[in-house]
């Protein structure tokens, strides 16, 4: 890992009643809108989701490091994320983000351990901890 901080870099362009193209520097670009929720179109990666998107992303990159120091062997996780939206003194925030964790390991695995993981997982996600809102973490663990 590189010496702390870390700076990332993207960039938003739109003209007036079009799509924004979010891009950053050696990456494809992104086309999103406002969510349908908003009023936008269906079918778009929006700042909302892209969000959700980035929570679930970060939970599974966080669970590889963790599995990884402790020696954890697994096959498969999913990670399904749902962020309720809602306005709290005059803001409009995320308020709760419910993560389901899926994971597929090995038969014979030590569960109370895999769950620990989980929840220390949950706790070191960067992206969570950079958010302001309640956070839940339902897991499901099967053995293949």
């Amino acid at each position: 890992m590189q010496k702390l901080p870390h700076h990332y870099d993207a960039c938003a362009l739109s003209e007036p009643g079009e799509a924004i193209t979010v891009s950053s520097p050696g990456l494809d670009a992104l086309t999103t809108e406002t969510p349908p929720e908003f009023g936008g179109p269906e079918g778009m990666w929006s700042p909302e989701t892209l969000m959700m998107g980035a929570v679930a992303n970060c939970f599974i990159l966080t669970w590889r490091a963790i599995a990884a120091h402790n020696g954890v062997e697994w096959i498969d996780m999913r990670v399904d994320v749902t962020g309720e939206l809602d306005r709290v003194e005059r803001v409009t925030r995320f308020t709760k983000v419910v993560q389901k964790a899926y994971l597929v390991v090995p038969t014979g695995a030590d569960r109370a351990k895999l769950e620990e993981l989980l929840a220390k997982t949950e706790t070191s996600c960067l992206v969570a901890n950079s958010m302001n809102a309640e956070f839940v973490l339902e897991t499901e663990i099967t053995e293949a």
